[in-house]
């Protein structure tokens, strides 16, 4: 059995849409989280931050960020609560495979986990 692909995804990204083209291209049809429909809990953030292997300030996008009020030098749990309480600072997309994840930026970079 594989394991499921799944995108983290904003229709709105074009980045986001590159990498969700690039995986069916391949044949894949991931399993697709709009996350800010459905936003990840802090749990769920934090086993991404483990699968992608960033510190999970990495994960922040600056400009959102800085517009919702979110510090990158918090501490990182409180840094995963924001994330949580505000998924449009989440960067994106993020693909998962198994225990792996990537950015998709460059789109390229999630054919590492495939």
């Amino acid at each position: 059995m594989t394991d499921t692909v799944t995108i983290y995804h904003n229709p709105r990204c074009s980045k986001s849409r590159e990498t969700l083209e690039l995986l069916r291209q391949r044949g894949i049809e991931p399993q697709v989280v709009e996350y800010l429909k459905t936003p990840p809990s802090a749990g769920e953030l934090a086993g991404l931050v483990a699968k992608l292997g960033i510190p999970p300030a990495r994960l922040l996008r600056s400009k959102e960020a800085a517009e919702a009020g979110v510090d990158k030098t918090l501490p990182d749990s409180d840094l995963i609560a924001a994330m949580a309480a505000n998924p449009s600072v989440i960067e994106r997309p993020i693909v998962v495979k198994g225990d792996q994840a990537r950015l998709g930026r460059p789109p390229e970079q999630v054919l590492e986990i495939l």
